[in-house]
């Protein structure tokens, strides 16, 4: 039980990294980005390329060399955020919300293919992967760099809750929420705002390509389509919009599909998340959280 456990928790704060950049943008603009999760892709291999451009990687440096490329990775990322949403949905942003869901796809649609263009259909074997010891607690087996992993997933969630709570930039964040009219007459620029909100949110997503890549040894370019859909299903559970149940949300999705793997076997994983998905959308499509937080990013 405790294994499952573990590796639903594991899972899941994956899902709740990328998840975070879908509540983010969609609380201050109320888009689902659909091209989201090709970022998590473009991290991955983003995070491939400066490995390899490194060259022999001994076991000993795997981790603090991961560490470091993982914070370049997040700026790359974060970057390429920031040109999609100036190319790709500013100049549509009063357009109908039809026309920017149509454009968010067709802009996931061009990063998976520009990727395919660029690094060929065949998967690639990342440069370093992380192994190691495994040991057990409370009957949960788990390695000290999975450990490493999830511990860096929360410091980046914590951060980011720091981040949209006790600062002046999250101030701006949740007053553009809320009216972004009124928000532009009180001196806030909204449009660097929200741009700022897209390198946040893109650089978590590349935070998670890089340990997935590292942590399973193979990438490609189609990498980011399940797990973009994932996410979503992840902020629809926590509450879309809202920051704590986004991350609670990606937990929580990824402990169901731990104990449903369990109960109903590996082939039977996907259809079970997405279940959740249509239950949830049927039942209580505001999620957990999404009727108890008023201040929404």
């Amino acid at each position: 039980m405790t294994q499952l456990v573990w590796n639903g928790l594991f899972v899941g704060s994956f899902y709740a990294l990328v998840a975070l950049g879908y509540s983010m943008v969609y609380g201050i603009i109320k888009l689902l980005n659909f091209a989201h999760g090709d970022l998590y892709m473009l991290g991955a291999f983003a995070g491939f390329a400066i490995l390899g451009a490194v060259g022999g990687v001994s076991s000993s440096m795997a981790l603090p060399l991961l560490l470091a490329v993982l914070v370049v990775t997040m700026v790359v990322t974060g970057l390429a955020g920031v040109a999609l949403e100036r190319i790709a949905y500013r100049p549509l942003r009063r357009a109908p919300r039809l026309s920017l869901l149509i454009t968010a796809v067709g802009a996931s649609f061009a990063l998976e293919y520009g990727m395919r263009a660029v690094a060929g259909a065949d998967p690639r074997v990342y440069p370093v992967r992380l192994g190691g010891t495994s040991m057990e607690v409370f009957g949960a087996r788990f390695t000290v760099q999975q450990l490493v992993l999830v511990g860096v997933a929360v410091a980046l969630m914590a951060g980011l809750n720091l981040l949209v709570t006790r600062t002046r930039e999250g101030r701006a964040m949740r007053a553009i929420a809320l009216d972004p009219r009124t928000s532009a007459l009180m001196g806030i620029d909204v449009n660097a705002v929200i741009s700022r909100t897209f390198f946040v949110g893109s650089a978590l997503a590349g935070a998670a390509g890089v340990m997935a890549g590292a942590y399973y040894g193979k990438i490609d370019f189609m990498m980011g389509f399940l797990i973009g859909l994932k996410a979503f299903t992840a902020a629809v559970i926590g509450g879309i919009g809202n920051i704590p149940g986004t991350m609670l949300g990606g937990l929580l999705l990824g402990l169901l599909e731990s104990f449903g793997t369990f109960w109903l076997g590996g082939e039977w994983r996907d259809v079970f998340t997405f279940g959740v998905l249509i239950l949830f959308l049927t039942v209580r499509p505001t999620g957990l959280l999404g009727e108890r937080v008023t201040e929404r990013v």
